[in-house]
């Protein structure tokens, strides 16, 4: 291929290329403390030191990064682009919340325009963020989730979204029924599954606001399609917890209504699981199913702390990532989001590495959404979706982090505190640029 295919980026590096809640963090972080990045066609060629690399891309125009560390995109594992309006509305939990607010604002998205302006400042909030990649609710409205579809592709995102489900126990503003879900959600799969780098999510907003045929239906969907994927809410909320257990009385709990329905699997992704019992962290386990966790979300509603311990345990292995929850979550940022898992943590008497974090919020994520092999850390020939953090972009930033510059080649200990540092004091003024398949899209400063 000739030079002008090529990009180069040289930074510091930093990307988890295994599991460090299970292995030794040496040999699941890669750090480059004066690397090269080389991006061919918007993916992954080489990386690795630049004094290694150099000559053999001698011809390549670098862009200069250095005093900068260069991470892998963040990957949001749940949030809903309709409540980008919404978020931080005050005082009520999960069951009111959603009736108080988030109903009412959802009902604006039957107009296609309003989901489309809503669409485009949401996406610019996750990429000013750092996000790239998002598993994504959008409404009952199927032209809301075309508005959102099309926002993604005009930007070449890797984005997963569906239509929302929900034909009782809301408004009738806001419903639909088993049959026209079904009928709209195989329209949108024909239409948006695999166009470019979107992807497909079937979408019942979660058991109380489905029946058990509209679950049904979205079983038959996974059937039909079944390399799309399951998005929904378990396990939240108390209240939420008991009201289950009541509607569905065979039911040996809030993971079987959707075991029993068919929507249990590796492409399933359960958000919150703050609730779940020890013998559904074994289901989840057994079926390769994931969970977003949530942190800022779930204290804000005050719906719990998940045990991260227990979903990480030896015993019920279970794929994590970071999700924002925006609007419960009160932030885009999964800077923010990975300080409030660490504070969920630490009032669980646990500890949250910050190379545990790291992985979370990219490599961890990708393997949520079944998309390892396709991005999360730097190997070769996934798509180069990329962050340049700046780990001093405030003045207390600075400060504390006096150890991270070009003249200062840092051990691992180091990279550690200093990235842990970041992660608790950062927010979208660390996102110096973000990249999408080695394209600038944002850059902050």
């Amino acid at each position: 291929m000739p030079n002008s295919t090529l990009q180069g980026f040289r930074a510091s590096f930093l990307d988890a290329i295994a599991d460090p809640f299970y292995m030794p963090e040496s040999e699941c972080i890669r750090y480059f403390g004066d690397g090269l990045l080389i991006v061919e066609d918007g993916k992954v060629k080489e990386i690795g030191n630049y004094a290694d690399l150099q000559a053999k891309y001698a011809e390549v125009d670098i862009a200069d990064y250095r005093d900068r560390l260069i991470v892998s995109g963040f990957i949001d594992t749940h949030i809903h682009f309709p409540q980008t309006e919404m978020i931080a509305s005050y005082g009520e939990q999960l069951l009111e919340w959603l009736s108080t607010y988030t109903f009412p604002t959802e009902r604006k998205f039957s107009d296609r325009q309003y989901a489309a302006d809503i669409a485009e400042i949401f996406l610019d909030e996750l990429l000013r963020n750092g996000t790239t990649t998002a598993l994504v609710f959008t409404t009952v409205f199927p032209q809301s989730t075309d508005a959102f579809f099309e926002a993604a592709q005009r930007r070449n995102l890797r984005m997963i979204a569906g239509k929302v489900l929900m034909d009782c126990h809301a408004p009738d503003y806001l419903t639909d029924t088993a049959t026209s879900s079904y009928t709209e959600t195989k329209q949108l799969i024909e239409k948006w599954h695999k166009c470019d780098r979107l992807l497909y999510a079937v979408t019942p907003r979660f058991a109380v606001t489905s029946s058990s045929e509209q679950l049904s239906v979205a079983g038959r969907l996974l059937q039909e399609f079944p390399d799309v994927y399951l998005h929904t809410h378990l396990s939240e909320n108390v209240k939420e917890v008991a009201y289950i257990a009541e509607a569905f009385p065979e039911s040996k709990g809030y993971l079987d209504v959707y075991d029993q329905a068919g929507l249990v699997g590796e492409r399933s992704i359960f958000a919150h699981g703050v609730q779940l019992t020890d013998q559904e962290f074994a289901r989840l386990a057994e079926t390769k199913s994931a969970i977003a966790f949530c942190p800022t979300s779930n204290m804000f509603l005050g719906s719990g702390l998940f045990k991260i311990e227990k979903a990480k345990s030896v015993e019920t292995p279970i794929k994590v990532g970071l999700g924002t929850d925006v609007g419960a979550g009160t932030s885009f940022s999964i800077l923010r989001t990975a300080c409030a898992a660490y504070q969920v943590a630490q009032l669980r008497s646990q500890k949250l590495s910050p190379f545990q974090a790291l992985f979370l919020a990219t490599l961890g994520g990708a393997r949520a959404l079944c998309l390892e092999d396709q991005l999360g850390n730097f190997e070769t020939g996934k798509e180069a979706d990329f962050v340049v953090l700046n780990p001093r972009s405030t003045a207390i930033m600075a400060l504390r982090n006096q150890l991270f510059n070009s003249n200062h080649p840092l051990t691992l200990p180091e990279v550690a505190d200093q990235l842990f540092a970041t992660l608790i004091m950062g927010d979208d003024r660390a996102i110096a640029a973000t990249y999408i398949m080695g394209e600038l899209v944002k850059f902050n400063q």
